[in-house]
């Protein structure tokens, strides 16, 4: 009755997702520790420097969507930048690529479609449930189910884009490695068919998980900063919405 309950049967993707979380929270720790032992007087060198341009990089772009309002989604893009990129390069490996298991890419998106409702609701308080009565309260089912479709759209398209690559790659190694057979079928079985794939689809691997892994990361954080910036109110009304609450909260 009990043998189900024990079983481990996580999907290899979940497996190698757990990793990379694991190596970005190994390397956070080695990072904290380095800062603190860090002169302040001295210029930062080796990794600490590379997580230092990283992080002021990622400010740098966030505050160029957001403005100075929403600087704390730096560490956001810097997680998901990280996440992802690993996620590509142990795809690289031979290990199964968490982003071809569709619940990798949900979760990334659900996260953005979080932040992003958030911060509309911080700006639009109450104003916030109009939008779902706009332009008359019988586009409410309408506005109900377009409200999910940045979902999809983040979800799909890094799911589609990370899906097809490993869908072409997979084939080229097998029309490669009966190939190798082909031609090497003197060698033992097994032996023969790894040949001719080592030396093609290194160049594969850099277009497909490399060059196309980066765009995806770029178009990922870029659309979920536009999203996240479209619900931000202008940088004079961001000013009168503070003054307003300042005089609110200021005792009398």
């Amino acid at each position: 009755m009990f043998d189900h309950f024990f079983e481990f049967n996580m999907p290899g993707e979940v497996i190698v997702s757990l990793i990379a979380i694991g190596l970005i929270i190994l390397f956070a720790i080695v990072i904290f520790f380095l800062a603190r032992k860090q002169d302040p007087l001295k210029a930062p060198k080796g990794i600490l420097l590379i997580a230092e341009l990283g992080v002021r990089k990622a400010d740098d772009l966030v505050k160029s969507f957001c403005g100075t309002r929403n600087q704390n989604l730096g560490a956001y893009v810097v997680s998901v930048a990280v996440y992802l990129g690993l996620c590509f390069f142990l795809g690289m490996t031979g290990l199964p690529a968490p982003v071809t298991n569709m619940a990798i890419p949900l979760t990334l998106a659900l996260c953005t479609f979080a932040l992003i409702h958030f911060t509309a609701m911080r700006y639009n308080r109450w104003k916030y449930f109009k939008r779902f009565i706009d332009p008359l309260p019988v586009f409410l089912p309408v506005n109900l189910i377009s409200m999910w479709s940045p979902i999809l759209s983040f979800a799909f398209r890094l799911f589609g884009n990370a899906l097809s690559g490993y869908i072409v790659l997979s084939l080229v190694y097998w029309a490669l490695e009966h190939l190798s057979a082909l031609i090497f079928s003197s060698l033992p079985a097994g032996v023969n068919t790894l040949f001719i794939a080592p030396i093609i689809t290194p160049v594969l691997h850099l277009y497909f998980d490399v060059f196309a892994g980066f765009i995806q990361i770029i178009v990922f954080v870029f659309l979920s900063l536009i999203f996240i910036a479209q619900e931000q109110p202008d940088d004079d009304l961001a000013q009168e919405l503070a003054l307003t609450n300042y005089k609110e909260r200021r005792p009398i």
